[in-house]
């Protein structure tokens, strides 16, 4: 099964970080994943394969994905 990372995706990583938060905003998708902590803030950069094995599950996918596009009626 292929998973889909998004810009503005909340995702929950399987170690907490040293703030105590599990909870991370994907801030930007590639080759490298940039993360930001919602307990503190902090930002990291991942390579794709280290990220994809620490999530452990996308809490809140992120607004405006592909299926909300409008049809015209």
């Amino acid at each position: 099964m292929i998973v889909r990372y998004q810009v503005g995706d909340i995702v929950k990583m399987k170690k907490t970080h040293p703030c105590g938060s599990d909870r991370w905003e994907v801030l930007r998708t590639g080759i490298d994943f940039r993360i930001k902590c919602l307990g503190c803030g902090r930002q990291v950069m991942l390579p794709r394969p280290k990220f994809e094995k620490a999530v452990k599950a996308i809490i809140q996918p992120a607004a405006g994905g592909e299926s909300s596009c409008p049809t015209s009626s």
